[in-house]
């Protein structure tokens, strides 16, 4: 075998490339594997996000790895907190040996002959180009486009006078002290960067088009706390990690069950932190059911104390144009600002933006069906690792990489050299990969492979049933073809 081959190839060491790495190694013990990353430091999301207030969305009982407690008292954590973390992660199980910085793999092409992936690796720092050969390629970079985030083309934004900047390309030096914000956008990250910075701005302004659902709860888990001082520490991480998942996956099936009922709950909620006399119909009532889009979730009610400040608002409306000093909207009034942040989401990318061929044919991700929601018909040796919507994103990576050790296990164990998903003819195409209608995942849906007609051809977004399947099930089914290289 040529010397820059190697058996494993992870792309990304965010959490996912992190928690790759570590089954690998101790589940693998006899591959090797390198991982490849793109940017200069590890943590992927918690790297490159540096914006005012930037926190988990998840609780770090089930977002942290299940191999690695989470010890803080704070369940919702700072992106610094997290960064930490991973860090720890890395040194603590010696990893960061494994990782090449600065090498984005942009080609990838299967052989079928050979059993091997022939990579084209970028250097970030020289543009040059390396070759590197792997059996399989694991895709651990998330989902959404590093280099820019998703801006929607508004009318005059060349007039604008003030500073516009997207949260993802934020740095620690932009500032906004005393200053009139406006931030377009009402999800996860406009609703932490407007508490975070609300009391150095002279005024901020949440402009949103329509209404999310936001969910008001400490910070910190009382009972999971309670836990943690009584038991040691892997038993108590075990309990409140599990005590999480079951909660999460309650509250879900509730939702689903008794949508207006939540819905009631939350609005009511809202208006029990702004009052009887706040518009609460307006601004923070959706037309769209509970998870339907995920639901944003606002630690210690934190936005609403900047709202009740009166350091910080909400207006519900379109935008008509930029002006030189701010924003007209639909209804002719002017928001004036002196900077505008825009809020306004991701550019999903799917496989990591990366160039892939199958025996010479371009791969069209969007013509696959997705098995077990982390492989592809028809395309051998590949995983990639993709996370839930409805729960925390590493309680399915997590899952993934455990399932793709016990899949290279069982290919050593057999003989084996490449295998291939191939749904059988009473498989249809089904749904749509992901089932929300976030703007983001809308705007790709377009691009990403489609769900099958039965299992385990669906994504079934339920960590309970897939730990069952992926950790007790068996490899070997008529959906999953395994060979060895003629």
């Amino acid at each position: 075998m040529s010397k820059n081959y190697i058996d494993v190839v992870v792309v990304g060491a965010g959490i996912s490339g992190i928690g790759a790495a570590y089954n690998l190694q101790n589940r693998c013990p006899n591959r090797s594997f390198t991982i490849l990353e793109g940017r200069e430091n590890i943590g992927g999301t918690w790297d490159l996000f540096k914006y005012p207030g930037i926190r988990s969305d998840s609780d770090m009982h089930t977002m942290g790895f299940r191999f690695k407690p989470w010890k803080s008292s704070k369940t919702i954590a700072d992106g610094p907190s997290i960064l930490d973390y991973l860090d720890e992660t890395v040194e603590e199980n010696n990893l960061r040996q494994k990782i090449q910085f600065s090498k984005k793999l942009i080609k990838a092409s299967w052989s079928t002959q050979e059993s091997l992936w022939n990579l084209q690796i970028e250097n970030q720092l020289d543009k040059s180009i390396e070759e590197l050969t792997c059996n399989f390629l694991f895709m651990c970079g998330g989902y959404y486009n590093y280099d820019e985030g998703y801006t929607p083309e508004f009318k005059g934004i060349e007039n604008f006078e003030g500073q516009i900047v997207h949260p993802q390309k934020w740095t620690e030096d932009i500032n906004y002290k005393d200053k009139e914000v406006v931030v377009i956008g009402s999800g996860a990250t406009a609703v932490t960067i407007i508490p975070a910075m609300a009391s150095e701005t002279s005024h901020i302004t949440m402009l949103q088009r329509s209404p999310t659902y936001y969910m008001a709860a400490p910070d910190q888990d009382s009972i999971g706390n309670l836990i943690k001082k009584i038991l040691p520490e892997k038993t108590a991480y075990f309990l409140v990690r599990w005590k999480n998942i079951l909660m999460g996956r309650v509250l879900f099936i509730l939702l689903k069950r008794y949508p207006q009922k939540f819905k009631d709950n939350l609005i009511n909620g809202v208006r029990e932190h702004l009052g009887e006399d706040y518009d609460v119909d307006t601004h923070f009532t959706p037309k769209y059911m509970p998870w339907d889009q995920r639901l944003c979730f606002v630690p210690n009610g934190d936005m609403f104390e900047a709202i009740n400040s009166g350091k910080a608002s909400v207006v519900t409306d379109t935008i008509e144009e930029f002006t030189p000093k701010g924003i007209k909207l639909s209804s002719g009034k002017e928001l004036e600002a002196d900077m505008i942040i825009t809020a306004t989401g991701l550019n999903m990318q799917f496989l990591n933006g990366v160039d892939i061929k199958i025996n010479n044919e371009t791969l069209d991700i969007s013509n696959k069906l997705s098995y077990k929601g982390m492989m592809f018909s028809d395309v051998p040796n590949l995983a990639a690792s993709f996370g839930y919507t409805t729960a925390s994103w590493t309680l399915g990576a997590d899952l993934t990489s455990e399932y793709v050790c016990k899949l290279l296990n069982h290919m050593d164990k057999k003989g084996f050299t490449y295998f291939s998903p191939e749904p059988g003819e009473d498989v249809k195409p089904g749904g749509d990969y992901l089932d929300l209608n976030s703007g983001y995942i809308q705007r790709a849906a377009h691009k990403l492979p489609k769900q099958g007609s039965r299992s385990p051809w669906i994504m079934t977004q339920n960590y309970l049933k897939d730990i069952s399947q992926i950790r007790f099930g068996r490899i070997q089914n008529s959906d999953l073809k395994f060979k060895k290289a003629s």
